[in-house]
């Protein structure tokens, strides 16, 4: 598994996009069907089929790190990091996640896919 990272810059409120990114309710707006918690556990549903992920992590504003159950890779993990650059006040969404070499480039677009649903939820 390697390791990735891929920038969003997003021009919307750290609040409103941390909101999308840490609860079950945000998340099954633009990245599963359906989302529910049962504490640090996220069930993510699509399309008939369900993948659970823990909560490793949250930092309000600012970050959320999420561990795929079904990983045989006890180290991988998705992370949705929200960074404001400090001279333009640009809002950047950083997203690191592994995957397979061979698999990288699917990943990245499967990852654009989602980002530009979730621009849509948030209307920019």
């Amino acid at each position: 598994m390697k390791q990735f990272e891929l920038e969003y810059v997003l021009h919307a409120s750290q609040k409103v996009i941390y909101d999308r990114l840490s609860s079950a309710s945000g998340l099954s707006e633009w990245f599963a069907d359906d989302v529910n918690q049962k504490g640090k556990i996220f069930t993510f549903m699509w399309e008939g089929s369900e993948q659970k992920a823990e909560l490793l992590n949250k930092r309000d504003n600012r970050l959320v790190r999420f561990h795929w159950l079904d990983s045989e890779d006890e180290e991988s993990f998705f992370e949705f990091k929200i960074e404001i650059d400090a001279l333009t006040n640009d809002l950047s969404l950083i997203v690191t996640d592994f995957a397979e070499e061979d698999e990288i480039d699917e990943s990245i677009e499967l990852w654009d896919s989602q980002i530009s649903e979730l621009k849509q939820v948030l209307g920019i």
